[in-house]
């Protein structure tokens, strides 16, 4: 499979034994897809038939790129990112439904700033306090505080709703080495830290609830929020060295 080299939007996808919903994902994103954008599907050694459904849907724009041995999902987000091509690039959940008009929405908020990360609705269960939180566009402005509480996990920063610039490439890759987890609050850091960020308000994806999810659904053992807060504090170091002119 293969897709223009010129694409004018590039989505990155990541999967792993997602046989059960990742062709309506894929469906609602092609629906919303030029015939030179692309879809890169990152696969993390699926053990199910994954890979046959992907396959199945033959359609030009999916760069389908299996991985030998599972690498986890941050991984496999860096490399759909890396191997992009076009001007606009989304992120993307297997097992979502973009809502109509996401690509529309997003693109036009990138036209005033490198990286937009929006709000979205949720289906498949009650949504809990969590997930109610929502981006505000006054806040896009706040960027210590948007530093703050993503720090402290409370800003609703999440990968499904995120898109950025090609140009934001080469300061959020490669992500940092020991980032295990939470890729999509690095990228909100580096955002944030260049004063780059902008909040839609509008939902454009509605997220899946259902038990695979990989997003925690209630709160984490303390010892568990301690590491990822510390390996949050190591990535915003990392991210003041990516800052432009300084690399």
């Amino acid at each position: 499979m293969s897709a223009s080299e010129n694409a004018r939007v590039s989505v990155c996808m990541a999967t792993y034994n997602g046989q059960e919903y990742v062709a309506e994902q894929i469906q609602s994103i092609l629906a919303q897809l030029s015939p030179d954008d692309e879809l890169i599907i990152v696969d993390d050694a699926s053990k199910d038939s994954t890979l046959d459904v992907v396959r199945h849907l033959g359609d030009p724009r999916i760069v389908l790129l299996p991985s030998a041995e599972n690498q986890g999902y941050v991984a496999s987000f860096q490399k759909a990112v890396a191997a992009s091509t076009g001007e606009y690039i989304m992120l993307s959940d297997q097992d979502d439904v973009w809502l109509p008009g996401r690509v529309d929405t997003l693109v036009s908020a990138l036209q005033t700033k490198d990286f937009a990360a929006s709000n979205f609705t949720v289906f498949g269960s009650p949504a809990n306090k969590y997930h109610q939180v929502q981006l505000k566009e006054s806040d896009s402005r706040r960027w210590v505080a948007n530093l703050i509480t993503t720090w402290i996990g409370i800003r609703p920063y999440y990968g499904c709703t995120m898109a950025f610039r090609s140009a934001a490439k080469k300061l959020i890759l490669p992500f940092p080495e020991f980032l295990s987890e939470t890729h999509d609050q690095w990228i909100a850091i580096v955002a944030n830290l260049n004063r780059n960020m902008i909040h839609v308000a509008a939902p454009t994806v509605a997220r899946r609830l259902h038990d695979d999810n990989t997003t925690p659904k209630s709160r984490r053992p303390v010892a568990v929020i301690l590491r990822a807060r510390i390996m949050l504090l190591r990535a915003f170091f990392v991210a003041l060295s990516r800052k432009p002119g300084t690399r």
